[in-house]
């Protein structure tokens, strides 16, 4: 069974959250690190995401980490309507199982409560990614050429998506 956390803390998920990290670098996701992917680096991330504007989710089945997600809230005066959905990850072994929207529908329903109306995000064009966020109500907003360096040594493209939130009648 499909369960997704809000956690507060990175300390007791630590290990779990790294071995994914590393495992989803290595299968080619695009979230800001190229293959191959070390634990300590991955651990080194992890002990820096937690802040007072950053959710973190993670999505467990049997008590494995199978998938995160994080929401990052704007501080800025003028922004404080909008938040960035970021690192959204699902292991190899559990995607197109319904972890990775699980974790979209749960990373909105806090932007909500925070009273965010706008959500953005990007990802590397030709992704499957690309298809979750049109199916979840993303519009896409415009693309930057030569934006990431992927493991051949190319420059790809990432696409902008935007999603505004307002209350269900």
């Amino acid at each position: 069974m499909l369960v997704i956390e809000k956690i507060k803390s990175i300390e007791t998920h630590l290990d779990q959250l790294s071995e994914l990290l590393v495992q989803v670098v290595d299968d080619g996701a695009s979230i800001g690190f190229l293959p191959p992917m070390n634990l300590s680096d991955a651990r080194d991330y992890w002990q820096t995401v937690m802040n007072p504007d950053v959710y973190l989710f993670i999505a467990k089945v049997d008590n494995e980490i199978v998938g995160t997600i994080q929401l990052h809230l704007c501080s800025k005066q003028n922004g404080l309507h909008r938040a960035e959905i970021a690192k959204l990850m699902t292991g190899p072994n559990a995607r197109r199982k319904g972890v990775a929207r699980s974790l979209m529908k749960a990373a909105e329903e806090r932007a909500f409560d925070e009273k965010r109306t706008l959500l953005i995000l990007d990802t590397r064009e030709g992704d499957p990614s690309n298809f979750l966020y049109q199916s979840l109500g993303y519009i896409q907003a415009g693309k930057i050429p030569h934006f990431a360096l992927s493991d051949k040594g190319e420059l790809d493209t990432t696409v902008i998506y935007y999603k505004e939130l307002k209350k269900e009648s």
